[in-house]
């Protein structure tokens, strides 16, 4: 573990060590990961899409008994038991409470008031202008460049908008893994990073070797609608070649499918599922087969990332897996990047001075 230190708004915000953000990736960000990013120095999230209450529950005390380092949980807003899982992170102490979307204004100050950091996702400058309005305590942006869920932004051009536009901390996300991203995010007035795929190809994710090697052998990423109706960047893969192929009908003919067998795994209700695609429809204006084809993308990633099946599943991922080549534990991972971002930067004051 290295001395180096880069003290940041998230820094001193969130209490750890280095500012690097480890994202709430469904099936990915385990306990085993997020424990391991934590003490390591960064901040760890824990994904819940895909859990249960009582799966959370569980999964936050095993991260506790790894660590005790902050860390945080990441929460669909949209969720129908978003209000028990806030509580659940209040009285679990959790340090810090991540949102995939906006969440209302009133968690946000139910969180704030029990001394939890809010940290919303967002894509748009408006989105962060909205937030930060609303009490968040920082803001991760991520530009087009990211896996998963993104926009057309890059994020050099995102990530000022956002910077010039909130007085809250900005954690940059969309394109990170090394050192130089992370000097160059400081450059721009962010306080850290947040990587995904990154920490997705380290020792410590869970993730099964013969799909990380499916990944390390990847160069060429998609940006596709038929995951589930919404922008999905994801390796290209054969599966996703026949998904854009695929018509409408037999798409969301396979939703209803994915729907039911997520159901039994996640152990919800149908009218529980219904309440919370009419969030999603509200919340994101999508139509009803949008909707419907949601259910595809936590099956089809699991999979991937848990069932060890990429010929049967999609595996999200930022453009960054072209530069790729290794698989570090997650303390070799953030010691490097921090190590070498102060590098750079001392670097940049010696030619300056010169």
């Amino acid at each position: 573990m290295i001395d180096q230190v880069l003290d940041t708004p998230l820094t001193r915000l969130t209490g750890v060590r280095h500012p690097v953000v480890q994202t709430g990736m469904g099936w990915v960000a385990g306990p085993r990961l997020v424990s391991a990013v934590a003490n390591a120095g960064g901040l760890g999230i824990l994904a819940s899409a895909t859990m249960t209450l009582d799966q959370l529950a569980t999964a936050v005390e095993e991260v506790r008994s790894r660590t005790d380092a902050p860390f945080g949980v990441n929460l669909r807003a949209d969720a129908s038991d978003a209000g028990e899982r806030v509580d659940l992170l209040i009285k679990s102490r959790v340090k810090v409470a991540s949102f995939a979307l906006a969440p209302r204004q009133e968690l946000i100050a139910k969180l704030k008031d029990a001394g939890v950091v809010v940290i919303p996702s967002v894509g748009a400058r408006r989105h962060a202008e909205k937030v930060a309005a609303w009490g968040a305590d920082a803001v991760l942006v991520q530009g087009g460049e990211g896996g998963g869920h993104t926009g057309a932004v890059a994020t050099t051009l995102l990530l000022p908008q956002v910077v010039d536009a909130v007085g809250i901390p900005v954690i940059a996300a969309g394109g990170f893994f090394d050192g130089r991203g992370l000097a160059a995010a400081l450059a721009y007035g962010a306080a850290g990073v947040a990587m995904g795929t990154r920490f997705l190809l380290t020792v410590d994710s869970s993730v099964p070797d013969s799909v990380k090697r499916t990944y390390l052998g990847m160069s060429e990423t998609v940006v596709t609608r038929q995951v589930d109706g919404m922008p999905h960047r994801v390796l290209r893969t054969p599966l996703v070649n026949g998904l854009e192929r695929a018509g409408r009908v037999s798409g969301l003919l396979r939703a209803v499918r994915n729907a039911a067998r997520f159901r039994r795994i996640s152990g919800m209700s149908w009218p529980g599922m219904i309440r919370d695609g009419l969030a999603m429809k509200h919340g994101k204006e999508l139509t009803w087969s949008q909707v419907l084809m949601a259910a595809n993308t936590p099956m089809l990633l699991k999979a991937a990332m848990v069932d060890g099946r990429p010929d049967l599943g999609v595996m999200a991922s930022g453009q960054v897996v072209a530069l790729i080549d290794d698989l570090p534990s997650c303390e070799e991972l953030i010691d490097g990047i921090v190590t070498q971002a102060a590098d750079v930067l001392r670097g940049l004051g010696a030619n300056l001075a010169d």
